[in-house]
């Protein structure tokens, strides 16, 4: 049985009349009815047991929200198909077993007051497999969204295509893909929640075309199912193979999460469209200092050192520190996910951002597990699929900048560590949404200008931006790394001498000694910072500020700039 086993009454009637269950996993003994009551999953081991698509409704849309939508018509039995019974016989079944007409129930309603369009699949008819009644479904939900302006929610439970309507079957592929491209081209937010198992076809269409991707935990997907790669490569599948975990570390999903948090998550990304008035950030005094005669100018040294410091505020702290409702988005959707940089969906006194930056951390545990804020080609390809998502949305875009450059190696040159730092530097350069950069530590190179293509570039006082550091441009020019010092000097890679070649558009002030030495201050000098940027760069037309940017950029080098 699909779930867990059930004991008591259900020995003798329906499932829905269980008193006792086995969790599958942890095989301990539950009372069925507080298993429902939390949502089928179990308080010890944290296993998900399916849910019906109206019970998905019920778990996601706010109680009386919800209005059924009816699909299209769809042709039922195109190839009059028969197997060890008759397709039409096997639709019929499947209806009086579910109360269901087809795979997926579409409904209209609100998660914590916002509104959405939900697709809900049903793994217990036919596997919630792709037919022709289910791909108009699909279809149907994206054209609602449309229709109201609402983000469409996909929610997942499907074995794959389903082959009693052959080719029919599969043009839904194509079908819903279309579908969630128009979804794009109006700029409406598309989510999926990835449950208990999604495969095949299903999983190479519309399911990850969507901006963003949640998995339960444990849920399985992927293109051919285990048994069937098994059988065809004839090799052992790695340990949790296409589960939801394994997913998330390959930079397949977004973030895995238990079923309990998916609707407050939810609401928060589908507040995305929410923007705050005309007179959102008046009250922030703007911090900057943009005369670098008023900036002090001490020992190059000294702010090679405070640049450098463990305890000046990383990017998740000034994440945690200033902005609310944070939605980390995470994966390349190429097979990895870079620590290196993080990134996703915020709020910044309210109003909508996208915030991507460096990470570095602490401790020596920390700044191994994010590589020391060296990016790796996947973690390029994150950003840029991040600013892509914020120019769908129309929302700002906020970057910290603190690497010591991108990631060197054989690793990386093999992943297209160039490309994908070009690749950057493209996208930025023409997103019709704002874009203001920090550089709030390390300015290395390559790897930091990939993410400072910006309408306002922004730097801390004690920060460093360098074409290299000064250890490599002392042992390359110099030949001798303990020359440091001198190519430090010789670069003038200081917030003052950024200022003053006109690299940066203002200096944001450090507490006395260094942002380490009181970082909540710090972070609330970056936020006004910030926010007095956007304040004026959000009332500006998308063509102005691509036009703008590029201008910006094409200036540097030549005897005007």
């Amino acid at each position: 049985m699909n779930g867990a086993e059930y004991f008591g009454k259900a020995a003798v009637g329906t499932r829905a009349e269980a008193e006792w269950i086995v969790c599958r996993s942890c095989k301990l003994l539950l009372y069925g009815k507080r298993f429902t009551r939390h949502a089928k999953v179990c308080p010890e081991c944290g296993w998900h047991s399916s849910l019906t698509a109206t019970e998905r409704l019920a778990l996601l849309l706010d109680p009386g929200s919800t209005t059924t939508v009816q699909p299209g018509a769809s042709v039922r039995d195109p190839l009059g198909f028969t197997d060890l019974k008759p397709y039409a016989g096997r639709l019929a079944a499947a209806r009086q077993a579910t109360g269901l007409d087809d795979a997926v129930l579409v409904a209209h309603g609100t998660v914590h007051d916002r509104p959405v369009v939900v697709a809900a699949m049903d793994f217990r008819f036919l596997g919630g497999s792709l037919g022709s009644a289910a791909g108009e479904a699909v279809a149907t939900a994206a054209e609602t969204a449309l229709g109201c302006g609402s983000p469409l929610l996909l929610v997942t439970a499907s074995g794959g295509a389903r082959m009693q309507e052959g080719v029919i079957s599969l043009m839904q592929m194509a079908r819903t893909s279309n579908a969630m491209a128009a979804m794009d081209e109006a700029g409406l937010l598309t989510l999926t929640l990835i449950t208990d198992p999604t495969f095949g076809g299903v999983s190479a269409s519309f399911v990850t075309l969507a901006d963003v991707l949640i998995a339960e935990p444990g849920a399985r997907m992927g293109f051919a199912g285990p048994r069937v790669i098994e059988q065809t490569v004839r090799q052992r599948l790695p340990e949790r193979f296409q589960t939801a975990e394994f997913l998330l570390e390959h930079g397949l999903v977004d973030t895995v999460l238990p079923r309990p948090e998916v609707p407050r998550t939810v609401a928060n990304l589908l507040g995305v469209a929410d923007a705050p008035d005309e007179r959102w950030g008046a009250d922030v005094r703007d911090p900057m200092v943009r005369d670098p005669a008023r900036l002090a100018a001490p020992p190059v040294e000294e702010t090679v050192r405070r640049a450098r410091e463990l305890g000046r505020p990383t990017t998740l702290d000034h994440i945690a520190g200033w902005l609310d409702d944070f939605a980390e988005l995470r994966g390349d959707r190429s097979g990895e996910d870079c620590r290196a940089l993080v990134g996703g969906l915020a709020r910044l006194d309210g109003l909508p951002v996208m915030v991507i930056g460096h990470q570095k951390g602490h401790d020596l545990d920390a700044l191994v597990h994010h590589n020391f804020g060296m990016p790796s080609p996947a973690g390029y390809r994150k950003a840029a699929r991040l600013m892509r998502l914020a120019a769908k949305l129309r929302v700002p875009v906020i970057t910290l900048i603190d690497t010591p450059g991108a990631h060197p190696g054989v690793d990386a040159e093999r992943g297209g560590q160039a490309h994908a730092i070009a690749e950057c530097l493209r996208v930025m350069g023409s997103l019709p949404v704002p874009i203001v950069a920090v550089v709030n530590g390390e300015g290395g190179s390559g790897g930091a200008l990939a993410l400072a293509v910006a309408d306002r570039v922004l730097m801390c006082e004690n920060a460093i931006y360098s074409v290299i550091s000064p250890e490599g441009c002392a042992a390359i020019l110099w030949r001798d790394a303990e020359r440091r010092a001198e190519a430090a000097a010789a670069l003038r890679l200081n917030a003052r001498s950024m200022l003053e070649l006109g690299v940066i558009d203002g200096v944001v002030p450090e507490p006395a000694g260094g942002a380490h030495n009181r970082p909540d201050r710090a972070g609330r000098l970056v936020h006004d910072a910030v926010v007095c940027a956007l304040r004026d760069l959000r009332r500006l037309p998308g063509v102005q500020l691509v036009s703008a940017r590029r201008a910006r950029f094409r200036r540097f080098g030549s005897p005007a700039a």
